[in-house]
């Protein structure tokens, strides 16, 4: 038992599978702890619109909110020029203070405050945008309209009276929460991440593979050929592969807010941009290159967007996420799947960054040297 143990031991294969484990731990809880730190300290990155129709009313409620939300909030727009903010994600919510907000105040009627909310987005935008507007409408009831409005009855009634009418209606304001590109349950809110991670770790794996498969075919074959090959599998897999998870998800009830086949031509996509990105640095760097792949993973899940807002990330993070595939396939993925303004920029993006994984394979390439074939006899002199 002891020599076996000592044989498997001294493997390279064994050494390198504890290694590899290692890393996973060290390069995730870096990239992680380093992510998301400080992401409650970054809200007001976040932004909301005012879209102010009140004359009487409105510039006072602006002015709180200004003053008393952890978020951003922008002025002097329509609600037809917020509403294109909001589907782009410029904005994360709307509120609406409706013309007649401060006379069905005064009616003793339930007065509305309008929010909209765009849905396709990482789940916390949705949690964290219906909290702010309960709060909001909270805000109004208890302080606003209570203290505001007595002013405005101050003229008409004696102050007893005015401070009597506004307390009564001081609860008479209600939220209308409006969510723009609904999400179908967090079965389908997850789907963009799930086709992040699938897609990356299967284009790793497969690269991994695809490099061994090279390797064992360089003494009969040249570098060129080779890589030729090599892409055109590639190309071939991407295709299929894709098929395979657009067909999943629509058969587990996905959400395909632009059907199957815009899905599916997207998922190729970008599934292609994984596949010669994850391939670019194993020709750079050989089977070295899975290490660079394990850290990209990691950074990709953090600054993708995936699961936390972009917004409230460290600038490096946002950075880098801009030079990565998963940025684009994450909001290619939403508008695709919940709604939005459709994918034209990630898909130019994509091809971008495949054209520059591209050239760098080509550059791999051409500095390598092909194996010389060994000839018959002196592979019988070796032997």
């Amino acid at each position: 038992m002891k020599s076996i143990f000592a044989a498997f031991m001294k493997l390279p294969t064994t050494k390198v599978g504890i290694a590899t484990a290692i890393l996973f731990q060290l390069i995730f809880t870096i990239v992680w702890m380093t992510g998301y730190q400080g992401i409650t300290e970054r809200l007001d990155h976040l932004n909301v619109a005012v879209v102010n129709e009140d004359k009487v009313y409105g510039e006072q409620l602006i002015t709180s909110l200004q003053s008393s939300l952890p978020v951003g909030v922008r002025t002097g727009m329509t609600l037809a020029q917020a509403q294109q903010q909001l589907q782009e994600r410029d904005i994360q919510m709307i509120i609406e203070i409706p013309a007649d907000f401060a006379t069905t105040v005064q009616s003793q009627n339930p007065a509305q405050l309008h929010y909209f909310i765009n849905e396709s987005n990482p789940i916390m935008i949705k949690n964290m945008m219906t909290s702010i507007a309960d709060k909001v409408t909270a805000n109004v009831n208890k302080v606003a309209v209570e203290s505001g409005l007595k002013g405005v009855f101050a003229g008409q009634l004696p102050e007893q009276q005015a401070q009597t009418a506004a307390t009564m209606m001081s609860q008479r304001v209600v939220s209308d929460i409006q969510s723009v590109n609904p999400v179908q349950g967090m079965n389908n809110q997850m789907v963009p991440m799930m086709m992040i991670l699938a897609s990356y770790v299967g284009a790793m794996i497969m690269g991994q593979n695809f490099q061994i498969s090279s390797k064992a075919l360089a003494s009969r074959f040249g570098r060129w050929s080779r890589m030729s090959v090599r892409l055109l599998v590639t190309a071939g897999a991407s295709i299929v592969v894709s098929l395979v998870g657009t067909s999943l998800v629509a058969l587990f009830g996905g959400q395909l807010g632009h059907g199957f086949m815009a899905l599916w031509g997207f998922q190729a996509l970008f599934l292609l941009t994984f596949m010669l990105v994850a391939q670019m640095f194993l020709f750079v760097f050989d089977m070295a290159g899975m290490l660079f792949n394990i850290l990209i993973l990691s950074v990709q899940l953090v600054s993708s967007g995936a699961m936390m807002p972009r917004e409230l990330l460290p600038d490096f993070y946002q950075w880098i996420g801009s030079a990565f595939p998963a940025t684009y396939a994450v909001q290619g993925l939403m508008n695709l799947l919940f709604g939005g303004t459709g994918v034209g920029k990630d898909c130019l993006a994509l091809v971008c960054i495949m054209i520059v994984a591209l050239i760098i394979i080509g550059i791999a390439t051409a500095l390598r040297k092909d194996k010389l074939p060994v000839s018959p006899l002196v592979a019988i002199a070796e032997s």
